[in-house]
């Protein structure tokens, strides 16, 4: 991972526009059945499918201004999904039968919902960690839910606090706040599936208001990866936390995302950046790319060695055809005298 550099803005413009259209070209003369995959930073698993949606006419910027300017109505389209009227019925008429720990988290689904609600949803099988979360509560900065890296652990130990009696976590309000959670989560979700993106963008304005220093964007991978989109820049993972920090209150002043203009503009500004990176024909040469193909995956530095060297080879066929007679030559010799360089 390279330290801090802000993109120099004209010459970067010019090396990616040349790199994004050389390798479009590319990819626009592989066959079907050879795809480009590249790993996602908040989630790996979905970077691959990333976007999808470059299909579409539609951008990311566009899709996240549709959900902003509509949010209500996307937010009951997912309240009526049938499977999310069925999970939030059975939450709401059986939470109130809890009455410990033990009894939240041997109930598979009203454990699934909770959890689900506050981005933990793939931790539903580890029982003995969401126990330990639970009984150590948030109180003490060295309480576990506080010391996993995961912000999203101490607020679902804040909300399920059975210090405060079982009462608490069936109530009318956190019943609501619950359910609030499970929908924006289940809602940015299915948004990640078409776009990641978007997912991305719908996180940041929602979680970036609540934070109190430039320390929870650094602990927040999803927060981190939009700050790096946003500004072009990519903190040494290795470097000094204190610098890394000090890079970001520069950047982007915490009292910045309390302000609701400047929050949109942050936010517009990610989704823009993040289709120049990620739309249609886009690729970051920042990071390794996948080319897959029939055969298998091959993953190098340089995106045009990375693709072409997937494709050129006597034994690899693609529906049945060689690899070898699908492309020009002629575009194949121009490729190689590309500079794709940083």
């Amino acid at each position: 991972m390279r330290n801090f550099r802000p993109k120099s803005k004209p010459e970067a413009g010019r090396r990616s526009g040349r790199r994004r259209r050389a390798i479009k070209a590319l990819v626009t003369a592989l066959p079907p059945a050879c795809g480009v995959a590249r790993p996602y930073g908040p989630d790996a698993s979905n970077r691959a499918r990333g976007r999808r949606r470059g299909q579409a006419v539609s951008t990311t910027t566009s899709t996240y201004l549709s959900i902003e300017n509509n949010l209500s109505s996307y937010q009951r389209m997912v309240e009526s999904q049938p499977a999310v009227k069925t999970a939030t019925a059975y939450y709401a008429a059986n939470i109130g039968n809890v009455n410990s720990i033990s009894d939240l988290v041997n109930n598979y689904r009203l454990l699934s919902y909770a959890l689900d609600a506050y981005g933990l949803g793939n931790q539903v099988q580890n029982k003995a960690l969401v126990t330990k979360v639970l009984e150590g509560g948030t109180t003490s900065p060295n309480a576990l839910a506080n010391t996993l890296g995961n912000p999203n652990w101490a607020k679902f130990a804040a909300a399920f606090n059975f210090a405060a009696g079982a009462s608490s976590i069936s109530s009318a309000g956190a019943v609501s706040t619950t359910k609030s959670n499970y929908v924006e989560q289940t809602l940015e979700t299915d948004e990640g599936q078409q776009d990641v993106g978007v997912q991305l963008a719908l996180y940041f304005q929602r979680v970036a208001p609540t934070i109190t220093s430039s320390y929870n964007v650094l602990g927040d991978k999803n927060l981190l990866e939009a700050f790096q989109t946003i500004f072009g820049v990519t903190l040494n993972s290795n470097g000094n936390i204190d610098s890394n920090a000090a890079i970001v209150n520069r950047l982007m002043p915490v009292s910045d995302l309390s302000n609701p203009t400047k929050l949109k503009q942050l936010t517009e500004r990610f989704t823009a950046e993040y289709t120049l990176d990620y739309g249609p024909g886009g690729v970051d040469s920042g990071s390794p790319i996948t080319a897959v193909s029939g055969t298998g995956t091959t993953t190098n530095t340089n995106a045009a060695t990375s693709i072409m060297s997937s494709i050129i080879s006597g034994n690899s066929t693609f529906g049945g055809s060689s690899a070898g007679s699908s492309l020009d030559s002629t575009l194949l010799s121009a490729m190689q005298n590309l500079p794709f360089g940083g």
